[in-house]
């Protein structure tokens, strides 16, 4: 592993800094600000822009000055916002064709259908369009935590899904999401993407950065970011990263000066 400073902390967002589609807790909240006034932050994750407002910027309460270091990646990093001075503004997106989104949706239902995975009793939308993202959410995008992790607790519902749908989408991205999701993005997209774009957004190498998600595991969404080379730590829950934060890299970083 690298000596190198670490000059930038990204994380993961549902099940790493909040449990799913759910507001940052206050202990999550307060050591992100902490941590801001430290080193600059990232948080990518599947969730469109909407919803990083609710879960993350609502709960932070943040100055000028460190909303200024802090980079927003919603929907795997096909989307970049940035503080202009006045508010988060959207910087890119790679946003997916009328035909490559019309294909991914039928795909998804076609095959959660014929594998008995499209579900009768849901909370919201099954499919959405995220501009830069097609979202398959079996329980649908505002089921309960508890209903959720029931749902597929090994993952191999969504990876059977992700699948059956990547041999229909061969010029697409098609991966397994959060507890009950697939994701899709143009080819060659996804969280390793938002990183080594944040070298040049950021100013910040690979090697000086570091990666805090629940999902590393082989097949997992933050797996990736492993593979790029970013030094990387597994957190199970958003207590776990908690722990992580007050006992070992604020020390660290403190250390480091």
């Amino acid at each position: 592993m690298t000596d190198a400073p670490i000059r930038l902390v990204a994380f993961d967002l549902d099940d790493t800094l909040a449990p799913s589609k759910s507001p940052l807790p206050d202990p999550v909240a307060d050591l992100l600000r902490r941590l801001l006034a430290r080193v600059p932050v990232c948080v990518i994750s599947g969730g469109q822009y909407a919803q990083f407002r609710h879960q993350v910027l609502d709960r932070l309460e943040l100055t000028p000055e460190l909303a200024a270091r802090l980079h927003l990646m919603p929907t795997c990093g096909t989307q970049y916002y940035r503080w202009d001075g006045t508010e988060f503004a959207q910087v890119y997106a790679e946003t997916l064709t009328e035909a490559e989104r019309d294909a991914a949706l039928a795909a998804l239902e076609e095959q959660a259908r014929a594998l008995g995975l499209w579900e009768t009793q849901t909370w919201g939308p099954v499919l959405e369009d995220r501009g830069s993202q097609i979202t398959f959410s079996a329980l649908g995008q505002a089921a309960p935590v508890d209903a959720k992790a029931a749902w597929d607790p090994t993952g191999a519902r969504k990876g059977a899904l992700r699948d059956a749908v990547a041999v229909l989408l061969p010029d697409l991205e098609v991966r397994s999401g959060g507890s009950t999701s697939v994701d899709i993005t143009r080819k060659g997209i996804d969280k390793a993407y938002g990183m080594r774009a944040l070298v040049d957004l950021a100013g910040v190498p690979l090697a000086e950065m570091f990666f805090v998600g629940d999902r590393l595991d082989e097949g997992g969404n933050d797996r990736p970011v492993l593979d790029l080379g970013v030094r990387c730590h597994a957190v199970d829950g958003w207590e776990g990263t908690v722990a992580y934060l007050r006992d070992e890299l604020l020390p660290l970083l403190d250390a480091q000066g």
